[in-house]
């Protein structure tokens, strides 16, 4: 398998799309933030030191997926039609779990803005609570599902992970 961002001498590249179809795109992504018992607790009772932790990490991940081409130097900029990232508390983690869908009509996928908004509502979590203690861990940040592109549908299974 050859990879698309490498060119024929082993160098980085980006991938021309302007010859691919436009078609409906869609990404989900998922991950998560464990966190103490103590900064649980202030997420729950919406007191973290710097505020609503939730609604602003919702708020961080969307915009991070409208900035993706910026943060990864290979990605195409894209015009998003959708971006919606729910973070909610996850009592058996314990933490928080965060889910991103991303759609566009392009000629390129919106995997990478998915992952980029589930990541970087996961750090607003970090950031937001950090005070309450560091030993926070970010963890199995993963592309759930994608559809359209030449390449078709694809979807996470037991074999993938």
């Amino acid at each position: 398998m050859k990879l698309s961002h490498v060119d024929e001498r082993g160098r980085a590249r980006m991938v021309d799309v302007g010859e691919k179809p436009e078609s409906a795109r869609t990404a989900r992504a998922e991950g998560t933030i464990r966190l103490s018992p103590v900064a649980y607790s202030l997420v729950e009772g919406n007191q973290g030191p710097k505020g609503d932790v939730i609604s602003t990490a919702e708020l961080a991940g969307t915009m991070a997926a409208k900035r993706t081409a910026e943060l990864i130097p290979l990605c195409h900029p894209l015009g998003l039609d959708l971006v919606r990232v729910a973070a909610e508390l996850d009592p058996a983690l314990p933490g928080v779990r965060v889910r991103s869908e991303v759609r566009t009509v392009g000629r390129t996928g919106v995997e990478m803005e998915a992952l980029t908004a589930v990541s970087v509502a996961l750090l607003t979590v970090y950031d937001m609570v950090k005070s309450a203690g560091h030993g926070m861990r970010i963890g199995d940040i993963k592309l759930v599902e994608k559809t359209g592109g030449t390449r078709g549908d694809w979807k996470l299974s037991e074999e993938d992970t």
